[in-house]
C-alpha cells in the first residue's frame, strides 16, 4: 500500500507537491500540490527521538514504533500522531524536536499545516450547499462563475470535486515553489512571502493546456479547488474560509483549526519545517499560505482532524445521500488509489480507509479512517525537504497500515499502486 506518493500537493520537483511520501494519499502532504523527487538523506541532521508521553492505556495500542521510525530512519525532524476508536482517543504520541536550535521535544498536541486535507473541509461545505438545494453537483461551472473558465459550460461541480475536469494544475508552474538550491534560495528570500489571489491562481491553471477533455480522465489539480472556493463565495456571498468555520469548525469545537489567509505564522505550539541546503537546514516554517487557498491553506492538530473525520463519516455533517456521493470514487492511478468528492480511498490488507493527505514545504499530513466513522487516525511529520528516501516512504506506509489494521504477523507489504502512499499537495 503506498500512501506516500499522493499527499504532497503543491508542485515542484523538490518534494513540493503531490510529493513522494504522503503523496500517495492524494493531497496528503503540502497543499496537496505536486510530486517531489527524493534525494539522499546523508546530510540530514541527526535528530534524537524523544517521545511525548502516550495517552493510551497501553503503549502497544498504537503505531508508536512506526511513528519513531519516521524520525530515526525517515529524515523527519518531528512526527506526531493520534488514533481514535468509537469516539475515544486510544493512542497519541510524538517524536523528534520542535526545532533544530532549542531541540525541545515535539508535542503530540502541536499544530501543523495540513495542506490538501483542506480540500475535504471545502468539499464538505460544497455538499452541504447541495443538501440545501443551493447548487447541484452537475451544475456547469459557468452557471456559478460565468466567463471564468474556458469551456466552463462543459465542466461540472462534480468534476472539480473529483479531479476529472482536466483543468491544468497551477502548481505545475515552477514559479510557485522551488526545485533546486538556487530556486530554494529565491523562495526563502522572496517567494514564500508573496501574496497570491484566487484569480491569479485560476488564471494560471486555465491558461495551461488541459490534461484531457472534461470527464475523460483523472488528474490531480489544485486549480479545481481554488475554483470551488470561488463557487462557495458566489453561492453564499461569503468566503470559503468563513463557511468552513461557520459550518464545521465552530459547531464541532475544532478550536485549534484555522484557515489563516495570508498570515505566515502557525499559532500555538508547533514543530518547525526545514529544507536542505549545502550549508545546513533552512527554516521553512513561515510562509504566506495564499498559494494554497481553498486547495491547502489550513492549520490544525491531530485531535481536531480526528474529530472532523469522525463527524463526517458518522453522519453529523452531511445527509446519507450526500455522503454516499462523496464516497463514490473513481480510479486515481496517479496516486495509486481511488478518489471521491474531496476524499481518497486506499485499499489496505485489512480493508479500505478513507480520508486525505496533504503537504506544504516542511509539513506532511495524513488523515484516514474507516468509512463507518468508528476509527480514524492522523499523522503529521516534518521531513527535511530534499532528504526523502525509500525509508521515509516505508515508515509512512508502516504507520498507516499499523494504525488502520493494528498489529499483525510480519508479512510482505501489499502495494496499492506503483509507489508509496502518495500525498498530493
Amino acid at each position: 500500500m503506498n500512501v506516500v506518493q499522493d499527499a504532497r500537493g503543491t508542485g515542484g520537483g523538490r518534494r513540493v507537491g503531490p510529493g513522494r511520501v504522503v503523496t500517495a494519499l492524494a493531497g496528503a502532504v503540502l497543499v496537496a500540490l505536486a510530486p517531489s523527487v527524493a534525494t539522499p538523506a546523508a546530510s540530514a541532521p541527526a535528530v534524537s527521538a524523544p517521545a511525548a508521553s502516550a495517552t493510551a492505556a497501553s503503549a502497544t495500542a498504537g503505531p508508536g514504533p512506526e511513528l519513531r521510525a519516521l524520525v530515526e530512519r525517515g529524515s523527519s525532524t518531528a512526527a506526531l500522531g493520534e488514533l481514535r476508536e468509537n469516539g475515544r482517543r486510544i493512542w497519541r504520541d510524538a517524536a523528534g524536536v520542535t526545532d533544530l536550535e532549542s531541540r525541545r521535544p515535539a508535542r503530540a498536541d502541536g499544530r501543523f499545516r495540513i495542506g490538501s486535507v483542506t480540500k475535504t473541509f471545502v468539499s464538505t461545505v460544497v455538499l452541504q450547499l447541495v443538501d440545501e438545494g443551493r447548487l447541484r453537483l452537475d451544475d456547469p461551472v459557468e452557471r456559478h462563475l460565468p466567463g471564468v473558465v474556458p469551456d466552463g459550460g462543459a465542466i461540472t461541480v462534480r468534476q472539480l470535486l473529483n479531479h476529472t475536469s482536466g483543468l491544468h494544475d497551477y502548481l505545475d508552474d515552477p514559479r510557485y515553489f522551488f526545485h533546486d538550491d538556487a530556486s530554494l534560495r529565491t523562495f526563502l528570500a522572496e517567494g514564500r512571502w508573496a501574496e497570491h489571489s484566487p484569480a491569479e491562481l485560476i488564471g494560471v491553471g486555465t491558461r495551461g493546456t488541459p490534461y484531457f477533455p472534461p470527464g475523460r480522465g483523472w488528474h490531480y489539480s489544485n486549480t479545481n479547488y481554488i475554483l470551488l472556493g470561488e463557487v462557495i463565495r458566489h453561492v453564499t456571498g461569503r468566503s470559503w474560509q468563513s463557511e468552513v468555520e461557520r459550518r464545521i469548525v465552530r459547531p464541532l469545537h475544532l478550536d485549534d483549526t484555522t484557515f489563516p489567509g495570508s498570515r505566515p505564522g502557525i499559532p500555538g505550539p508547533h514543530a518547525h519545517g526545514y529544507a536542505r541546503l549545502p550549508e545546513g537546514p533552512a527554516d521553512l516554517t513561515l510562509i504566506n499560505p495564499t498559494v494554497g487557498d481553498a486547495a491547502g491553506n489550513g492549520i490544525s492538530t491531530a485531535a481536531d482532524l480526528g474529530r472532523f473525520h469522525a463527524a463526517l463519516f458518522g453522519g453529523k455533517l452531511l445527509r446519507p445521500a450526500r455522503l454516499a456521493e462523496m464516497t463514490t470514487a473513481v480510479p486515481a492511478p496517479m496516486i495509486g488509489a481511488h478518489y471521491g468528492l474531496g476524499l481518497i480511498r486506499y485499499d489496505l490488507p485489512c480493508g479500505a480507509v478513507w480520508g486525505h493527505t496533504g503537504g506544504v514545504p516542511g509539513y506532511s499530513t495524513v488523515l484516514l479512517g474507516s468509512v463507518d466513522g468508528t476509527r480514524q487516525f492522523a499523522l503529521s511529520f516534518n521531513v527535511l525537504e530534499g532528504t526523502e528516501t525509500d525509508a521515509t516512504d516505508a515508515a509512512v506506509n508502516a504507520f498507516v497500515e499499523r494504525a488502520a489494521c493494528g498489529p499483525r504477523p510480519a508479512a510482505p507489504t501489499v502495494a496499492v499502486g506503483n509507489s508509496p502512499l502518495r500525498t498530493p499537495r
